[in-house]
């Protein structure tokens, strides 16, 4: 594996390959994103394994907060890219030099994502029928 390329998000700038963002303003600093928002990093990686790898790895340190001891400003908390850096790059040794664990705890994270998902398409749908049977009702 090579350096982590971290870089600061430019919307006029065509990525080409593989790369996901990394939020980096907020208190959900660190969060990975699969598209593009206006305070982010972009990662990008070699192929779509490292992507994926790396992608999963910074989904669950930012779900540990691992990321919160590197904010800083008062106001509107902000991540660097040295810190993301060098958090996901320790991060990653870590977790390379138990590959099997790392592998068990990826298909677990994507498992209740998909899970998560699904919760949140089904509340989508309770609300929805709220509405309707209140419309339907005509107590407007």
């Amino acid at each position: 594996m090579r350096t982590l390329q971290i870089k600061s998000f430019s919307k006029d700038q065509n990525y080409q390959g593989h790369f996901f963002f990394i939020l980096s303003k907020g208190m959900n600093s660190g969060k990975p994103l699969k598209s593009p928002c206006p305070n982010c990093f972009v990662c990008i990686c070699q192929s779509e394994q490292e992507k994926e790898l790396l992608y999963w790895l910074s989904f669950g340190l930012w779900h540990a907060k691992a990321y919160h001891s590197h904010l800083r400003g008062s106001v509107i908390p902000f991540l660097t890219i040295s810190d993301a850096q060098q958090q996901l790059a320790k991060s990653l040794i870590k977790a390379t030099a138990n590959p099997q664990s790392l592998q068990e705890s990826i298909q677990l994270f994507q498992k209740l994502d998909s899970l998560e998902a699904l919760y949140e398409k089904n509340l989508q749908l309770i609300r929805d029928t709220r509405r309707a049977m209140f419309y339907r009702r005509s107590f407007l």
